[in-house]
């Protein structure tokens, strides 16, 4: 049975940070890629950034040059550092694995609020 556990989301301060982490576990095909995507009430899911198997990396363009996207290949676990973090970055967030299958696994989604 696959696994998706998500966890570091949280209440943070306009220009703080946050690391997100999704550990990945049961997956019997290789990996092609993990990483995040985010979305808000009334819009569709986002892609903020994924990382694959290579090592190459998509990072969104609403995100660019704040965050960063990194891999453990040993754990299955992908890390999302968030860095200069804004109200418009508020949002769930949810940790994404796509297989050689192909399949796509979701996490149960991290709620990321960023307030005064």
């Amino acid at each position: 049975q696959v696994q998706l556990v998500e966890s570091g989301g949280g209440l943070v301060q306009p220009g703080g940070s946050l690391r997100l982490s999704c550990a990945a576990s049961g997956i019997k095909f290789g990996i092609r890629g993990m990483g995040w995507y985010r979305q808000t009430p009334g819009n569709q899911r986002e892609m903020v950034a994924i990382i694959f198997s290579g090592g190459s990396t998509s990072i969104g363009d609403s995100v660019k040059d704040r965050f960063t996207i990194s891999r453990d290949n040993v754990k299955n676990t992908v890390y999302l550092q968030m860095n200069s973090l804004s109200p418009e970055d508020t949002a769930v967030y949810y940790c994404y694995v796509s297989t050689t299958l192909p399949r796509t696994y979701w996490g149960q989604g991290t709620q990321v609020t960023v307030s005064a």
